[in-house]
């Protein structure tokens, strides 16, 4: 399962991202686990490079594959573009839960 906890500030303003997992590691293969894994990804790495292309905001991503480890988080205020981008981010992956549901992915939001 993929673990998302989205950060939020004080406002309820995206301040970052964190996942963990993998949609479906379990030795009986389950339909859809790929879709899963693969949009996850898409919407994700396509959000990072979003930022980092159209926004001049700062933040820090890292990174493991194998354990499907995912950290990103903006290290100072941000602008309303990238408010967008995290906005659309959470919503597609809102849409996938509601679709796929447990056991491929679950999210939360945490105050930081």
């Amino acid at each position: 399962m993929i673990r998302v906890t989205v950060l939020v500030d004080s406002e309820q303003h995206y301040a970052g991202i964190q996942m963990l997992g993998h949609a479906g590691l379990s030795d009986d293969h389950q339909e859809g686990q790929e879709l899963v894994c693969a949009a996850v990804s898409a919407l994700t790495f396509n959000m990072t490079n979003s930022v980092e292309q159209f926004t001049e905001d700062s933040f820090e991503v890292d990174q493991e594959e194998k354990s499907g480890a995912f950290h990103f988080r903006f290290t100072s205020n941000i602008s309303s573009g990238s408010q967008l981008l995290m906005n659309s981010l959470v919503l597609g992956l809102q849409d996938i839960e509601e679709e796929y549901g447990e056991p491929y992915i679950k999210i939360r939001f945490k105050e930081v």
